[in-house]
């Protein structure tokens, strides 16, 4: 690398610094615009400045998102580009005199300072269609749950507030509960209605047991008969719980949709079936996995992947003083992917069962057993997808004796 290139990413536009590497004389440092012909002008500049200087590496903070077009632009150039993340820059950054004070320019200055001197940096490479199209789809099922669980919350907030006893006795997540509050919630309501009136609504929902309806029907029906009080405002209350509800059912449907969506564009990924061949990595845990990471062509080794995730114990050393700790950085998002797989494998697989039934017999904890678990889980999947080859339990109990 004979040129260092950082580039300070932001929605309207980006700030690039080109400098040499070797000396770190800046040739260029301005703002493009977030479009095309700026983009490309840019572009122009490192090239330029290539064929003077020689070979050029661009770090940049932000991947995807609002730097899709600029990432996409670069490595369409064949350009070597590297990310360099925003942590790591605003702790550079501070390291600087008068550290605290926040530019863009400063920040592609540190970007490109970070790109001369270190070669750890993680290569940006050209993203594939089906990654993509996994990342949108886990991102906006991600959206889907996060609504559904602050609409949950809020339903639970309004029934306590106006009919608690109906509460305690409607699951506001589930399909059933859900279907009763489209149209019955004061204890008037389904007093008026009758506990065959309330039955035959919840009647009219798909593929639910008889029993399970009538047994809520009772159970919304005694809650009514012990409540005789209407609370001020419980009809408004009322109406926002019926919007939330029939809001709620949608949601149930478009996720049912997004899962199918997720499941279809798994069939033709390369790695979804050695993935998924790793017990406790079903379709959405697997659908994670490779929207954060695409593969594993980034990391060179599984502690490299172990690192990202932030479950590689971290070495602090000063003086005589040198022990182990839990990792507190790393991406959070691959993190719970790799402990909730860790939680579901020990119900279901052998191998995962011993390994943590070891760790507790050995004082750990059982978050810490988790973890632990999940570190070497990450072995295993790396292994699997480098060598190609499907979860085999024999060879790991093998292993692991």
């Amino acid at each position: 690398m004979a040129v260092a290139v950082g580039i300070d990413v932001s929605k309207e536009f980006h700030w690039a610094e080109i400098k040499v590497a070797e000396s770190g004389k800046v040739l260029l440092s301005r703002r493009f615009d977030n479009t095309p012909g700026a983009i490309g002008e840019l572009i122009e500049q490192i090239g330029a400045a290539q064929a003077s200087h020689g070979p050029a590496t661009v770090g940049i903070d932000v991947l995807g998102g609002i730097a899709g077009l600029l990432e996409a632009m670069l490595l369409q150039a064949n350009l070597a580009v590297v990310h360099v993340p925003g942590m790591a820059v605003n702790r550079a950054r501070r390291a600087t005199v008068g550290g605290e004070r926040k530019s863009d320019p400063k920040d592609a200055r540190v970007i490109a300072d970070q790109v001369r001197m270190r070669d750890d940096l993680r290569p940006v490479r050209p993203g594939r269609q089906i990654d993509a199209e996994l990342r949108l789809l886990v991102g906006r099922r991600a959206e889907l749950v996060t609504n559904a669980t602050r609409r949950a919350a809020r339903l639970r907030d309004l029934l306590v507030s106006i009919h608690p006893g109906l509460e305690r006795v409607v699951d506001v997540t589930g399909k059933l509960g859900l279907h009763l509050l489209t149209r019955f919630v004061t204890p008037a309501e389904i007093r008026a209605a009758g506990l065959e009136g309330v039955l035959a609504h919840l009647r009219q929902a798909r593929h639910v047991k008889v029993s399970m309806a009538r047994t809520l029907a009772q159970a919304a029906w005694d809650a009514a008969a012990a409540q005789h009080v209407a609370v001020p405002g419980q009809a408004v209350a009322a109406d926002i719980v019926r919007e939330l509800a029939d809001e709620a059912l949608a949601g149930r449907e478009r996720l049912k949709q997004i899962d199918a969506r997720i499941t279809e564009v798994l069939k033709r990924h390369p790695d979804a079936a050695l993935i998924l061949s790793l017990p406790g990595m079903g379709a959405t845990l697997t659908a994670e996995f490779l929207a954060e990471t695409g593969g594993i062509g980034r990391f060179p080794s599984a502690d490299q992947l172990a690192s990202a995730a932030g479950l590689a114990p971290v070495l602090k050393q000063s003086g005589k003083v040198r022990y182990l700790q839990r990792a507190t950085a790393g991406n959070k998002a691959l993190k719970r992917v790799f402990y909730q797989s860790a939680f579901i494998a020990i119900s279901c697989d052998v191998a995962s069962r011993a390994f943590y039934d070891r760790k507790r017999a050995a004082g750990k904890r059982h978050h810490q057993a988790l973890i632990a678990l999940a570190r070497r889980r990450i072995n295993v999947l790396y292994a699997m997808l480098r060598h190609r080859t499907p979860y085999d339990p024999g060879h790991v109990r093998a292993t692991a004796a």
